[in-house]
């Protein structure tokens, strides 16, 4: 039997990658760190092009039935408390994009993921597991745990996410880039909800330095709430608790309207947010990155488990239609996919700077402009990113 193909991570990327390569024939062993497999984080939204990923990992039925699907996509002025614009998510949008545009608890998605894995035969999950350094030659690669323990296989995929120790070993480009951006979480019950805010819509009310959003999850009993403020945070900071105090400081100037929705948040986390320049070398022989190990993006397209899903499509394809053979298969993942990542994670950082947090007269020119677009010429904006991983990458 042959070796299988090693996956550092068993996040959403690694589980999809794993998913993939198994319904196309291959033998894979998942390796993560942590001592369960699980997800931290609340929501998360879902555009068209997730859903193109999951039918082709065979999940689109289970990973439908757990979604909330909203109608909008809404844009609301945090200063004046006044709508910008929205974007349709009705027929229309369905018609143009094949698929909706929906949200989900992260956790439940990652449990869509897991059970599918743990079905099937040809995956097997190992926790306790971190990939700590590989070693390669012409005929496998060995991947080294960090308890000293060696692994053979014919593949090692880095799925392990913003701080990759296979990235750091195959790219070794140092450190994160901080954002300075701080973003606090948290998700309360629907009842807490300002009632004249309980809307049915992916909903971002931007202000300078700052924007806030919120959504429903799990079947309408909470809202997932994400607000974020530009403070210039000079470090990497994942899942800290704070308390409500601290969140509020960097809403003092925004309308009553988007104050009252912070002021609903309870058990706040903050991450201060990170990404990385994009980088054309993700491949080294055997080895090779996915999702937020090759290219992570900040939050504010909210694509980064979307990315991470195509990769896996399209790394699954590759290795089939090579019939295995690894390094050419790499190679050609790669080659697909880089323009693509590389245009997300560009746009993701001037999205925040553009439209989510200008101020004066920037943000006068952006609602002017937002405010002007019919809605079919939002689908035409939109259709680079939301076509799916069959789209040719380098289209404008």
């Amino acid at each position: 039997m042959s070796e299988p193909i090693l996956i550092a991570g068993g996040g959403i990327g690694g589980l999809a990658a794993a998913l993939g390569l198994a319904t196309q024939g291959f033998r894979v062993t998942v390796l993560e760190k942590a001592s369960a497999m699980g997800e931290v984080g609340a929501g998360i939204q879902l555009g068209p092009n997730a859903f193109h990923a999951f039918d082709r990992l065979g999940i689109g039925d289970t990973a439908r039935a757990m979604a909330i699907y909203v109608d909008q996509l809404r844009l609301m002025d945090a200063l004046s408390a006044e709508e910008i614009c929205h974007i349709d998510l009705g027929p229309a949008f369905r018609a143009r994009f094949g698929n909706p545009y929906a949200v989900i608890h992260r956790g439940d998605l990652h449990g869509v993921f897991l059970a599918g894995c743990r079905r099937h035969d040809r995956i097997t999950l190992r926790t306790s597991a971190e990939v700590v350094a590989y070693e390669q030659d012409g005929t496998g690669v060995t991947a080294v745990l960090a308890d000293g323990e060696r692994l053979r296989g014919r593949a090692l995929i880095g799925a392990d996410g913003l701080w990759s120790k296979v990235r750091r070993q195959l790219v070794g480009d140092g450190a994160p880039r901080v954002s300075g951006h701080t973003t606090y979480r948290s998700v309360i019950p629907t009842d807490r909800m300002p009632e004249a805010l309980r809307w049915n819509a992916a909903t971002l009310w931007a202000g300078p330095k700052c924007h806030i959003v919120h959504y429903p999850l799990q079947g309408w009993r909470a809202f997932n709430l994400v607000v974020t403020y530009h403070n210039d945070a000079p470090e990497p900071v994942a899942g800290k608790p704070v308390d409500a105090a601290e969140v509020f400081a960097g809403f003092q100037h925004v309308h009553p309207l988007a104050q009252s929705i912070i002021r609903q948040g309870s058990d706040w986390r903050l991450w201060v947010l990170c990404d990385r320049d994009p980088i054309e070398g993700w491949v080294e022989g055997r080895v090779a990155l996915l999702g937020d190990a090759a290219h992570p993006t900040l939050q504010y397209l909210a694509q980064g488990a979307c990315m991470a899903m195509e990769d896996a499509v399209c790394l699954a394809q590759s290795l089939s239609a090579h019939q295995g053979e690894v390094a050419p298969a790499l190679e050609a993942y790669r080659a697909q996919r880089v323009l693509r990542t590389a245009r997300v994670q560009l746009q993701s950082r001037a999205v925040g700077d553009h439209i989510y947090h200008p101020a004066g007269a920037h943000a006068a020119l952006r609602n002017a402009v937002m405010a002007a677009k019919s809605q079919d010429q939002w689908y035409d904006t939109l259709a680079w990113l939301y076509g799916g991983p069959t789209q040719q990458e380098h289209t404008a």
